[in-house]
């Protein structure tokens, strides 16, 4: 099971921390023992938000407390919320956690007006831009992408060029990206 994009952003904006790499979750850990009084593992957040592949259930309990750190009553209260939410409809597009990602593998991302950046998948959510036609990416630039969603904007962070970090980068503000896997 993994969090819903929208529960992922409630739990950004409560902790106030930007959960793009595993390594956030050992501060969101504290932060939920902090506020609940209960321990929740570092590694069961790093699978509910999709920073290791494992396929097992969480159980209800653990649900239960993400739901109180969140400020509902149980986790069936906010899951019902989620579905309630015009957010959710996020999680009907095509989306890809890129963690799940095999080293190696090639994205081509096209969007208007004319642009594409061609990205090789170095681990940990990292990519590097192989190619580009028409954009502000450059060869060579170094991001972090945690999701690619179909029709909705590219959203980097820590983009590096040159060994400077440069910030953040969004592609297809308007009208969202479209992107073709290979090598998958």
């Amino acid at each position: 099971m993994l969090f819903s994009p929208f529960i992922v952003e409630l739990l950004r904006e409560k902790s106030q921390c930007p959960i793009r790499v595993s390594a956030d979750c050992e501060q969101l850990a504290l932060d939920i023992a902090s506020v609940t009084r209960q321990h929740i593992g570092v590694n069961t957040l790093k699978r509910l938000l999709g920073f290791i592949a494992d396929e097992r259930e969480p159980r209800a309990s653990t649900l239960d407390v993400i739901a109180h750190y969140l400020g509902f009553e149980h986790w069936d209260a906010l899951r019902l919320y989620d579905e309630q939410t015009e957010n959710s409809a996020f999680d009907d597009r095509d989306e890809y956690l890129t963690c799940f990602f095999k080293p190696g593998t090639k994205v081509n991302i096209t969007y208007l007006p004319n642009r594409s950046v061609d990205m090789e998948y170095l681990g940990n959510c990292r990519f590097r831009v192989l190619s580009r036609e028409n954009s502000k990416l450059m060869v060579g630039d170094e991001l972090t992408v945690t999701h690619l969603v179909r029709d909705y904007p590219l959203l980097a962070t820590d983009v590096t060029r040159d060994g400077v970090n440069l910030g953040s980068f969004t592609a297809g503000k308007e009208q969202g990206i479209d992107f073709l896997l290979l090598d998958v």
